[in-house]
């Protein structure tokens, strides 16, 4: 993608975040993500189908390089020479949630933040597969791995509406703490 392509994605983004701000994502008509970021209707039809398909690329967008397991060394944080261990996956998350560098994950805490969270959940579960073999017992690993998604994502939402004050670090210490799963981290 060249950089103008870049910049359009971006303005569209931009203008979806916005959007989202004052109503829900089903009732966003295409005319009004056009109107916000100023561009025509085949701009928008030449990147995206339909509303739909915009939104499964933006959180493929937003999400991608939040939860890559191999991450590089970046301006706020280097977790490439850590071990890939829970908790460095889960505060490496935390980082690019409060970096937040295109203003579209906020959207989380939207009226239309269910439809950004199922991505963001699906993401998780991968995320969570990945350590279910630390956890002795006779749990079922969905039922295991259901929860840890269920409540990292709400750990994650309340994190977003108490404007991140706790650092990643800590929020991340709190959620293993409360799984008492020291083993893993």
């Amino acid at each position: 993608m060249d950089r103008r392509q870049k910049k359009t994605r971006e303005a569209i983004y931009l203008a979806v975040a916005k959007l989202l701000t004052k109503k829900h994502f089903n009732s966003i008509t295409v005319q009004e993500i056009i109107d916000v970021a100023n561009i025509g209707r085949s701009t928008f039809y030449a990147h995206f189908e339909t509303k739909e398909m915009l939104l499964k690329e933006m959180c493929n967008d937003i999400f991608e390089h939040i939860f890559n397991l191999h991450p590089i060394s970046e301006d706020t944080h280097d977790f490439s020479l850590e071990g890939r261990n829970m908790q460095v996956v889960l505060t490496h998350i935390l980082y690019h949630v409060r970096e937040d560098k295109n203003g579209c994950i906020r959207v989380l805490c939207t009226d239309s933040g269910e439809l950004f969270m199922g991505f963001f959940k699906v993401l998780l579960k991968d995320i969570f597969k990945k350590f279910i073999d630390y956890f002795p017992g006779d749990i079922p690993d969905d039922f295991l791995i259901n929860y840890f998604t269920e409540s990292f994502g709400g750990t994650v939402v309340w994190w977003i509406r108490n404007d991140m004050t706790e650092s990643p670090e800590k929020v991340v210490k709190y959620y293993l703490e409360l799984l008492a799963v020291e083993s893993v981290y």
